[in-house]
């Protein structure tokens, strides 16, 4: 199977370089050699965690020892090339490390750090040793903030972005979604897998009426599928409909997208475009799987796609059912999205604006109140998206994204501790070049963290 997107190249990762990378940094309690029969060691000074946390400010801008500054456990685990590689593409996105602006302790050496870059608040938490000369043994990025000081200002900041951005904030109440703040809210543009949200809507509507019950199982049938947690298991295997909706969601999986798409149906998914009421419904149909969509893109350097792009709908949702599902996986080209080069993003893709997405997540705010439907939302918020920090407003984060090189959409649902709902949204795409994915996140950290303010 083509490496290149068997993982999920559609999957959501937009932190990926910030966090999953950093999660190899151990992040040691401080309490576990307190438990050793050793002596214990001289109380540690007061400001450890305020020397230390400013001692690592060269480091984060590319000087520093790492070998004075860290215990030889966390060398091991993390050797300097692969630190230095992790704080590159932070200072990549973020710009210089310029000071230190607070601590959150939770221990005497062990803390959040407010670190202030020049695009903004970095996040990590700290942990540093228990005898001198206290170098540190947990160092955790845990999330990134813009400095907007407000939502006209981050509105502006996404209109600066290099390509086409789409930015809004919305009030959910009995109406339909109300705008508080946008910045080309009604333009659709590429969404890479937040299109799953219309696959997880039919599966609302159905459990609501009885039709299908989230411990329905379905039999796999061994057909080809794209990258996945189902991608190799056996015919016949069978997975809970709350499973692989859970997977679709939560990580994004897109063998699980795939098979629910062919259980429920193209133009069931394409019905709930007009349920809902997205006026960009006609753009979507026919509603590509993510498997299609590898093969259109992936196949004889893209000749399928231009192919597929000259048929209308009738010739295209023939092309899908027949000649696009006849190809072999073999035939997708290996190294499909591997270059981070866009591919094709203003021409086959899933597109929606900000207005559409607003609408769709309202839907299932509405029907997921009480009865079946309720399991959706915690299947939304397996996976919260945003920065621990940014969270903090909110009783309730549900979320979905979507990326590919040169695409990428975060979509929140979130009630505030009043109980309050808002969706915050955000869409970028550069047709010339991938885009800078920590920085995007930032934006959206902020973005969550001015809606939990708003009155």
């Amino acid at each position: 199977m083509p490496r290149a997107w068997q993982a999920g190249q559609m999957a959501w990762a937009a932190r990926a370089w910030l966090c999953a990378a950093a999660l190899a940094i151990s992040c040691a309690t401080p309490m576990a050699r307190a438990q050793s029969a050793a002596p214990a060691p001289a109380p540690v000074p007061a400001d450890i965690l305020d020397r230390q946390a400013q001692a690592l400010l060269p480091l984060l801008n590319g000087a520093g020892d790492p070998a004075a500054l860290f215990t030889p456990d966390f060398r091991a685990a993390v050797p300097e090339a692969q630190l230095r590689d992790i704080l590159r593409q932070l200072s990549a996105s973020m710009g210089k490390a310029l000071s230190v602006t607070g601590i959150d302790r939770v221990h005497p050496r062990a803390g959040t750090v407010r670190f202030r870059y020049e695009g903004g608040l970095v996040l990590a938490r700290l942990v540093v040793d228990e005898a001198a000369p206290y170098r540190v043994m947990g160092l955790l990025i845990t999330g990134t903030s813009h400095p907007a000081a407000d939502l006209p200002a981050l509105a502006a900041a996404f209109a600066a972005l290099p390509g086409r951005t789409s930015f809004g904030v919305y009030r959910l109440s009995d109406g339909a979604p109300q705008m508080l703040a946008a910045r080309d809210g009604d333009v659709a543009l590429a969404v890479g897998s937040a299109f799953k949200l219309l696959i997880l809507a039919e599966l609302v509507r159905a459990t609501n009426a009885g039709e299908r019950h989230w411990d329905d199982m379905v039999a796999l049938n061994g057909a080809a599928l794209p990258g996945g947690l189902y991608t190799r298991k056996p015919a016949g295997t069978q997975v809970s409909l709350r499973e692989l909706a859970e997977k679709m969601i939560a990580v994004s999986d897109n063998s699980a997208t795939d098979i629910l798409l062919t259980l429920v149906g193209r133009r069931r998914v394409e019905a709930m475009m007009d349920v809902i009421g997205l006026p960009n419904a006609a753009r979507n149909r026919p509603m590509m799987g993510t498997l299609d969509m590898f093969k259109l893109k992936g196949v004889e350097d893209g000749l399928l796609a231009r192919h597929y792009l000259a048929q209308d709908e009738a010739g295209r949702r023939s092309l899908l059912d027949h000649e696009v599902a006849a190809i072999p996986l073999s035939a997708i080209k290996p190294d499909l999205f591997q270059d981070s080069k866009p591919l094709l993003v203003a021409e086959v893709e899933w597109f929606f604006s900000t207005t559409d997405l607003a609408r769709i997540m309202d839907w299932l705010r509405r029907n997921s109140a009480g009865g079946p439907g309720a399991e959706v939302r915690r299947i939304l918020s397996i996976n919260p998206g945003i920065s621990p920090a940014a969270k903090e407003g909110f009783g309730y984060v549900g979320y979905k994204g979507g990326s590919e090189p040169g695409v990428i959409n975060m979509t929140l649902l979130l009630q505030d501790r009043q109980g309050r709902w808002d969706v915050v949204t955000a869409s970028w795409n550069d047709t010339a070049r991938d885009i800078d994915k920590g920085r995007f996140t930032a934006m959206m950290n902020r973005a969550a963290e001015l809606a939990a303010t708003l009155p």
